[in-house]
């Protein structure tokens, strides 16, 4: 079991807390993300539709081989990667 998933056995009237990943991953997250965009864009495609379809489906493919982009985007958990896009949002509200 991965160690961000929770185990469901556990009594569900209790939250769960996920404890946030450091600082250099964070910084690591926005980076990937960063340049993800980057490449996306340089092929043509909507940045923010690709990641969302790779985000939901975990399909590799939604993200294009190019400048990297798709090994980079592999390096990160998608927890990881949506906890830094929520972080981003409400931090600029």
């Amino acid at each position: 079991m991965r160690p961000r998933e929770r185990d469901l056995s556990r009594n569900l009237s209790h939250t769960q807390k996920i404890s946030a990943i450091g600082k250099e991953g964070k910084n690591r997250a926005r980076d990937i993300l960063l340049e993800v965009h980057e490449a996306l864009l340089d092929k043509g495609y909507d940045p923010v539709v690709q990641i969302v379809g790779y985000i939901l489906s975990g399909d590799p493919t939604y993200i294009t081989a190019h400048r990297n982009a798709r090994s980079l985007i592999g390096r990160l958990e998608r927890d990881e990667l949506l906890e830094e896009i929520i972080k981003f949002y409400l931090e600029r509200r």
